[in-house]
């Protein structure tokens, strides 16, 4: 099996990806974690370094990436980054994508959308989300 985690530096994409560790290991299956974005500071540094951290605890050798859209020019609309991920999903061949959901209010939902809602309506894969 092969497991997608995307995180975006959330606690619930954390979780999301302690689980994708504890699911990867269960299941016998490769584990690709990204953090999709357009640019790279420190600040990106930080968040891989605690996704490897985190890979490391549940004894996962999976090595954490970072996946470029120029694209989305620091507004990162969700259902772009969504969209993002499906081409990973497609790409990769991924049977399963783990997410984190931060639920937002609905102004928020409206506006911008949800990475993690994008990907269940797709329809194109198996998803776990992780609140």
């Amino acid at each position: 099996m092969h497991v997608l985690a995307p995180i975006d530096g959330s606690d619930c994409s954390f979780r999301a990806l302690e689980f994708a560790v504890e699911f990867t290991d269960r299941y016998d299956g490769t584990l690709d974690v990204v953090h999709i974005t357009d640019y790279e500071d420190e600040s990106i540094e930080q968040l891989l370094e605690r996704a490897r951290t985190v890979c490391r605890a549940g004894g996962s050798d999976s090595t954490p990436e970072l996946a470029f859209d120029v694209g989305i020019y620091r507004m990162r609309y969700a259902n772009k980054i969504g969209k993002d991920i499906l081409e990973l999903v497609a790409d990769r061949d991924i049977d399963h994508v783990v997410m984190g959901h931060h639920g937002g209010n609905t102004v928020d939902r409206l506006v911008i959308g949800s990475a993690t809602e994008t990907v269940i309506r797709a329809n194109r894969v198996a998803v776990s989300v992780i609140p």
